[in-house]
């Protein structure tokens, strides 16, 4: 027997009224059980989502009603037909929910992200695409969906190489000094099936060849590039000089990046409580997100890593969507690595990168913390995952304006701006607007227009006690 919830007025509204997306879709009680099971496909093979099933929508006026089951044996057509393309039923969840006035029982269908690939009932594969379902249909797409959820790893594909550009590298001579020392870099590299005759795996390749771009080109590279400018939208005109490659064994070009991306932000300075200061980032923040940007990407895809100094914030693109079962919500409880080998290899390394496995971007979220910064943003986009680690307090604004009130006279919208992270104006006048409520600050008089500032109240004019 399944649950049934009771919805206030409200909470029905934003079922009946709800946006059908990525995340959430509608249907009629009608729906034949082999197509819904095409939609739980598609949202299982995506990130997950939300059904709603027994609302109905007029086709030519978009109006909806809430038309839902009688109870839930009801449903049981749509939720048996689910339970036999799927036994364990792992990544969905049934409830029913019902609310005063309205007609029947709505099935509300959770369906989670998991890494197998979810078949519909018909066998055919869906993955979700914006408001609607694509048919996976050719042998290719099916690869790429395997690699988008990690199920296969490009890390273990043979490319045809020279082998004396691994057994002689730098990198394996270094690595088998400090870790195997009387190891020899082919008896090695063979035993950990890294190599064949005129091939080696990509893992090998990125871990142990001195050059992995000659064999790799915009695979196994990171690209650091300088914008002057807070803005989202940004053009070419904010690019200051030429855009910094990293490129070598991946062990190497993690520390360079972290080395090179710390240089140029300590570069930077904004206006903070006593004047112009330097802009200060958690080491562990930048090393542990450019360090899981290289050990987690999809290596399937040309193109090289990217991370995107702004005056404000720092965005690290790696190519490749969450693996598995992984989402945005639950990044920080779970694990699913994509590469695994690259990620044991890598830790066997002296001074490893990712020294404590699985908690990269827990100790970059701490590190924020720590210093009082926002904490990282988590994009994830059709191809690519973004993590923008912010230059903003964790303070609210009118904790930030009156710090810097404590040592200056007065203060405009722009130097406010500029303390707080806000980018509109209006919003930072509203936020002056509540200080000025409690008596905390005051509009400077004859200041209008651009050379608008506020001050703390003068004396004169504060309540003062009567004899």
């Amino acid at each position: 027997m399944y649950t049934v919830y009771e919805l206030n007025d409200s909470q029905a509204l934003n079922i009946l009224t709800i946006q059908e997306n990525f995340l959430n879709d509608i249907k009629a009680k009608e729906i034949r059980p082999a197509k819904l099971s095409e939609t739980v496909s598609a949202f299982a093979n995506a990130v997950g989502g939300d059904l709603y099933i027994g609302i109905s929508e007029n086709a030519a006026t978009g109006e909806r009603t809430w038309k839902g089951f009688i109870d839930p044996e009801d449903a049981n057509d749509l939720t048996q037909v689910l339970f036999q393309c799927h036994p364990f039923g792992n990544h969905i969840k049934f409830e029913f929910l019902k609310a005063s006035g309205m007609d029947g029982l709505v099935l509300h269908i959770t369906v989670k992200k998991v890494k197998e690939i979810i078949k519909a009932s018909s066998g055919d594969v869906f993955v979700r695409i914006n408001a609607g379902k694509l048919k996976i249909d050719t042998p290719e797409k099916l690869r790429k969906l395997e690699l988008d959820k990690g199920i296969i790893t490009f890390e273990n594909e043979w490319v045809e190489v020279p082998l004396r550009a691994i057994e002689n590298s730098l990198s394996i001579i270094n690595f088998l000094i400090n870790v195997i020392p009387s190891g020899e870099p082919v008896t090695y590299l063979n035993n950990q099936d890294l190599i064949k005759e005129g091939y080696a795996k990509v893992v090998g390749i990125l871990l142990f060849c001195d050059e992995p771009a000659i064999y790799l080109p915009k695979r196994s590279s990171i690209k650091i590039m300088r914008y002057r400018t807070k803005e989202q939208d940004i053009g070419r005109e904010f690019l200051e000089g030429i855009p910094t490659t990293i490129e070598g064994d991946i062990y190497n070009v993690i520390y360079r990046s972290v080395a090179e991306t710390k240089r140029i932000v300590e570069g930077i300075q904004k206006l903070g409580e006593v004047g112009l200061e330097n802009i200060k980032y958690p080491d562990e923040t930048l090393h542990e997100v450019i360090t899981n940007a290289v050990l987690h990407r999809d290596y399937s895809i040309v193109a090289d890593i990217q991370v995107r100094i702004f005056d404000n914030r720092v965005e690290i693109e790696s190519p490749g969507k969450l693996p598995g079962h992984v989402t945005i919500s639950n990044i920080l409880e779970t694990q699913s690595a994509r590469n695994p080998s690259i990620v044991r290899l890598i830790n066997k390394f002296p001074d490893p990168p990712n020294k404590d496995v699985g908690e990269g971007l827990n100790t970059a979220f701490r590190a924020m913390e720590m210093l009082r910064l926002k904490a990282p943003l988590i994009v994830e986009k059709e191809n690519s995952l973004t993590v923008v680690i912010r230059h903003e307090s964790l303070g609210s604004p009118e904790e930030l304006v009156l710090k810097y009130m404590e040592t200056h006279d007065e203060i405009t919208n722009t130097i406010a701006r500029d303390l707080t992270g806000i980018k509109s104006e209006n919003t930072m006048k509203n936020v002056f607007i509540r200080l000025k409520s409690r008596s905390l600050l005051e509009p400077i008089p004859d200041r209008k227009g651009a050379g608008s500032a506020w001050r703390k109240p003068e004396l004169s004019e504060r309540s003062l006690p009567t004899a």
